[in-house]
Order: C-alpha cells, then sequence, then structure tokens
C-alpha cells in the first residue's frame, strides 16, 4: 500500500534512548572550572544510565564571554579542557559540549560531541543573533552545515539556541534528513514571559518536526543578565515530557520510546542524503539502563514570583561570582529599599546583609522612616547600623556657603545628602569587602528622578528594570508567608526626604500614569503621540519623555542592574548621550 501523500517512508530506531539535560551556572573566563561542572554532571547521568547528555550553549566559555573572545589564549584554554573533558566523558556514549573554537573559516560558536574518549564531531552555529543583549556578529562567524549524530538507529541532529527559534533553521534540514531527536545547545536570558514563550516555541518545532526536541538552556547570573534554565524535553505531539525547574542548576533525565517516531513522517519535499548532511556514526554498545522515575515538569510560578527569582538570582551569582564579602543597602523606611533588603537576605542569608539608615536633621528625615528600617532590619535578622549626617551636611554647607552666596535652598542642597550617604556605603564597601546595592526602581532611572554619585552610587542595580508599581507587587509578595516590609511602607506616599515634605509627587506623574507611558515610550519606542492616541494623559506624556531624553547621561554612568525586561537600560537600550531627537 502507497504511503499516503506528503508522507515518506523511513526506518528509526528500535530501543529507547535516555537523555540528559545537564543545566548547569557556568562562569565566564574560567574554563577549568565550567569543565569540572561538566565532569561532575556526567558522573552523576553515567549513574543514572543516560546514553546522551546535552549541556548549554558555550558551557567552557560562558556565556556572554564578551571581548574574551578576542584573546586567542582563552579560546585554547576552552579547546584544551575540551580535550580533557573527551578522557572523562567516556561513561556516557555521547556529550554535547559548547565552546568557542577557532576554525578555517573564523571564531564559531560551536557544539562538541564527545564519543569514545574523543572529540567526534562539530557544529557551528549558523544563526548568530545581533539584537538586544546579542552580539554574536561582532565575534563569530557563521557556520554553513547541519549535522546529524546516529546512534543505534537514532538520528540526532544538532542546533545552538538562535539555530531553532527560526521556523525555516537548520533544525528544518536535520528533521528532513531524519533525524528523530532535535537538541538544542542554550543560553537564552530571562526576561518576563520569556521562559513560556520558549516553552511554547520548543513544543512548536518539535509537533512540527514530528521528532524529540531537547534544550538544555543556562542557568545564573552573569554581570545585569540572568539566565532561567527551564530546560525541557519534548515528544513528537509537542507536548512536554520533561521541564527542569527554573532559578536551579538540575539534571533533567527522560526517556525517548522510538515507537512514536522514525517509520512516517509528513514532510514537503524529499529527504536530503547522508551526503549533503555530515551523519556522524557515535560508536558504543547502549548502557543499561536502571530505573528511574518518571521526569519532572516543573509548574509555571506566577509572575511576581518569576520576577523575584530571577532577581534573588542575580544578586546572588553577582555577588558569589565577583567575590563579595557582603552587600550594603542604604536603609530609608522607603519601599525600594525595603524591597532591596528582603532581596539580599534571601538572595545572601541575613548574615551576608548589612543595613545602613542615614538619617539628615529631623526637619528631613522622618521618626516614621527611622521606625520603619529599624522594624524591618530586625524582621529579616541583618545587621542595621545608623549614622546621622546632619553635621556632615552642615560642614558641607559652610564650606560651600562662600560660593553659593546666599541662594536659596534647592536641588543643590538635597543632592548633597544624597552624596553625603553614596560616599559613607561607598567607605563601609572600601573597609569590609561589601558590595553597595543600589536601590532605585526603572521609573526613577528612566526620569532622572535620581541623584548621580548619590543613590545611585554602587554596584549593582538590584531594582533598575523594575517599575514602581512591580516593586509594590514584590513587597506584596515578599510579606505573603511572614511580614519582613512593615504595613506602614507599603501604604505611605514615597518620599526621597531630601527636603521638608517632599513627596515623588511632586516631582512626576503618579506612578500608576507614569509606568505605562515609560513601558511604551522606552520599551517600545513609540512616539509620544503614538501614546497619546492609546489614551494617555498629554500632560504626563509629554514630561515624561522630556525627562527621560535628559537623563541619559545619568543612566550611562549608572551601575549594572539586573535584566528582567525586553528593554533594559544598558545593553538593550543604547541611546546618544548628546543628541537632540525628540527636542529636548
Amino acid at each position: 500500500m502507497e504511503p499516503p501523500s506528503g508522507f515518506l517512508e523511513a526506518a528509526g530506531p528500535t530501543q529507547p534512548l535516555r537523555i540528559g539535560l545537564g543545566q548547569i551556572d557556568t562562569i565566564v573566563g574560567d574554563p577549568g572550572a565550567n569543565a569540572e561542572q561538566v565532569a561532575a554532571t556526567v558522573q552523576e547521568a553515567a549513574q543514572r544510565g543516560v546514553d546522551l547528555l546535552v549541556f548549554p550553549e558555550l558551557t567552557l566559555s560562558g556565556y556572554p564571554p564578551e571581548d574574551l573572545l578576542l584573546r586567542a589564549d582563552f579560546v585554547e584554554a576552552c579547546e584544551r579542557e575540551l580535550l580533557r573533558l573527551a578522557a572523562v566523558c567516556q561513561g556516557i556514549p555521547l556529550v554535547l559540549v559548547g565552546l568557542p573554537r577557532q576554525g578555517a573559516a573564523g571564531l564559531h560558536n560551536a557544539a562538541a560531541a564527545l564519543a569514545a574518549g574523543r572529540v567526534a564531531a562539530f557544529y557551528a552555529k549558523q544563526h548568530l543573533p545581533n539584537y538586544g543583549v546579542f552580539d554574536e556578529q561582532r565575534y563569530f562567524s557563521p557556520g554553513r552545515a547541519p549535522l546529524l549524530l546516529q546512534w543505534h538507529g537514532w538520528r540526532v541532529g544538532v542546533t545552538v539556541c538562535e539555530d531553532i527559534w527560526l521556523p525555516d533553521g537548520p533544525w528544518l534540514a536535520e528533521a528532513r534528513a531524519g533525524a528523530e531527536l532535535l537538541v538544542n545547545l542554550s543560553a537564552s536570558p530571562f526576561e518576563r514571559g520569556r521562559p513560556a514563550l520558549r516553552d511554547q516555541m520548543l513544543g512548536v518545532r518539535a509537533l512540527d518536526a514530528e521528532a524529540y526536541v531537547a534544550s538544555c538552556n543556562l542557568v545564573g547570573g552573569q554581570d545585569e543578565l540572568v539566565f532561567d534554565g527551564t530546560s525541557g524535553v519534548y515528544g513528537p505531539d509537542g507536548a512536554v515530557m520533561a521541564r527542569a525547574a527554573s532559578f536551579a542548576t538540575a539534571l533533567v533525565v527522560a526517556d525517548l520510546d522510538p515507537s512514536r517516531v522514525g517509520h512516517r513522517r509528513r514532510l514537503d519535499r524529499r529527504w536530503r542524503t547522508s551526503s549533503e548532511i555530515p551523519l556522524v556514526e557515535i560508536p558504543g554498545a547502549p548502557p543499561v539502563h536502571p530505573a528511574v522515575p518518571a521526569p519532572a515538569v516543573a509548574t509555571w510560578q506566577d509572575p511576581v514570583s518569576e520576577l523575584c527569582e530571577a532577581l534573588v538570582l542575580g544578586i546572588r551569582d553577582y555577588v558569589a561570582k565577583n567575590q563579595f564579602q557582603g552587600v550594603v543597602v542604604g536603609l530609608s523606611g522607603g519601599i525600594d529599599s525595603s524591597v532591596v533588603a528582603a532581596l539580599a537576605a534571601r538572595a545572601l542569608g541575613p548574615a551576608a546583609v548589612h543595613g545602613v539608615f542615614l538619617p539628615s536633621s529631623a526637619t528631613i528625615t522622618s521618626s516614621a522612616s527611622q521606625e520603619d528600617a529599624s522594624a524591618l532590619a530586625l524582621a529579616l535578622g541583618i545587621d542595621y547600623r545608623e549614622i546621622p549626617i546632619a553635621d556632615a551636611f552642615l560642614a558641607v554647607q559652610a564650606a560651600l556657603a562662600p560660593s553659593f552666596g546666599g541662594r536659596a535652598w534647592d536641588v543643590a542642597e538635597e543632592n548633597l545628602q544624597a552624596r553625603l550617604r553614596g560616599l559613607l556605603w561607598m567607605g563601609l564597601s572600601n573597609k569590609f569587602g561589601w558590595l553597595v546595592l543600589v536601590t532605585g526602581n526603572k521609573s526613577e532611572m528612566a526620569t532622572g528622578y535620581a541623584t548621580l554619585y548619590g543613590d545611585m552610587a554602587g554596584g549593582l542595580g538590584v531594582l533598575k528594570d523594575v517599575y514602581k508599581q512591580d516593586v509594590y507587587a514584590l513587597a506584596r509578595l515578599l510579606n505573603r508567608d511572614r511580614v519582613v516590609i512593615p504595613p506602614r511602607v507599603l501604604d505611605k506616599p514615597p518620599s526621597a526626604e531630601l527636603s521638608p515634605g517632599q513627596q515623588d509627587a511632586d516631582s512626576l506623574p503618579p506612578y500608576a500614569v507614569l509606568d505605562p507611558i515609560l513601558a511604551a515610550y522606552v520599551e517600545e519606542d513609540l512616539p509620544p503621540e503614538a501614546l497619546v492616541a492609546r489614551g494617555m494623559n498629554a500632560d504626563a506624556v509629554a514630561l515624561a519623555v522630556r525627562l527621560v531624553n535628559r537623563s541619559e547621561y545619568k543612566r550611562r554612568q549608572a551601575p549594572v542592574g539586573i535584566r528582567v525586561t525586553g528593554r533594559a537600560f544598558g545593553r538593550d537600550r543604547r541611546m546618544p548621550v548628546t543628541g537632540h531627537f525628540p527636542h529636548r
């Protein structure tokens, strides 16, 4: 009987394949430490009878290695670690590891197939992203050829990250050439909503290819980027079979049933021959598969919990990988510093967090702020100290008085207080090796409602990509199981407390009005008239746009901040400091 139109016959695998995904947290610039993580995961996977073990993109270099890739000695160090790994990975028939590799056509973002104690094949990433936070065309040359590995009847197609995001990417050619399993080494950064979108895309790829899809994504923090992991295995019907938890290292193991693939495939043209796509035979007898529990399918968190975990991981890895001894948080009794302190305590443990309250004169700093800062520290169990700045403020005013010439109090005096606080935070940082956590949020960074060399002083902007309304949502989440942020902090009007009776609303539209304007203007690049056409208040739009445009010089000097949206200040949004469009 002839097969139905659009289908082709093919011999497929006859025995199960046990796949493992090594979701590890790599360190950029340390190929040796990354190779040790790979070796430890290989040992665990071998005990669980894994046949094929996949690691994230650029496993050995870490991602993104940036201009380290311009150093030949760094690339050579990665390749040396690869050869060392080949010898220690023999407990598993096939291991896929990512690394930068120098080839005849240039430097490649490569996946190496390790089998029988040697490097059996390389695949070079074909589609190099050059948008948002990605800058791969600066460093890499694109690959040109798909790759198929064959092991006991299983044809395995190999791709790297962006290659599988494209509907007509290399995965499609490999599927048409008979791949029953498509594996993807990935370093896909977190942004809000991205894990679910990625999960949906991978399921569609599996359904379209009528093949298994397995994607191993990086986990961990690297400068402003956070990688959520959320690695997964998908069946030929597009349904998820196994999914790792987000924001944690994991080894995901799943058994692939050969009866679900390989006999009839719906294709729109004839398969390519193995001479057109390299087909590399992987030697070795299949290992015995010990019994393993059914693979876990991690459930999705609500959006605020997901945001919280991303920020916690970003803090933890930034502090650990940069070898700080702890963190210092300038507590003000306000919502932003309270949320940052609570996140830091979750990330590092209370003993590593040092809260500092720096009151100015009694007419400026309220007693309620002192009470709330102290109560927060007590509830979190963190170190708490008070360092008054009133005398220092008077001394600085006196020093500047001849130059100020009796002019009225204004923003200059307000910012002197903020800068004195920054001076003291940095003094504590230098003395004790603590990282200063900057507490300003995205709404403030966007509008320039922050003091350069004052509350912007520090090493990591925890909330730099989090709008003010989302800060309140985080506070409610952090209080869900146990109240750590005093309720009054969530209820009182936000204030910088740099002059008597000051409130944010004196300088900015209400955050419920401001935040949607900023999201549309900053993240969507919509012009002011389009925002007004959406029904946004015209006066608020004009003010917000003017403030955003005038504050670029401040943001250019701001510290690294944890990226959680699709358009963060810094790597994502690169605007000229000196520029007049639209007119300022």
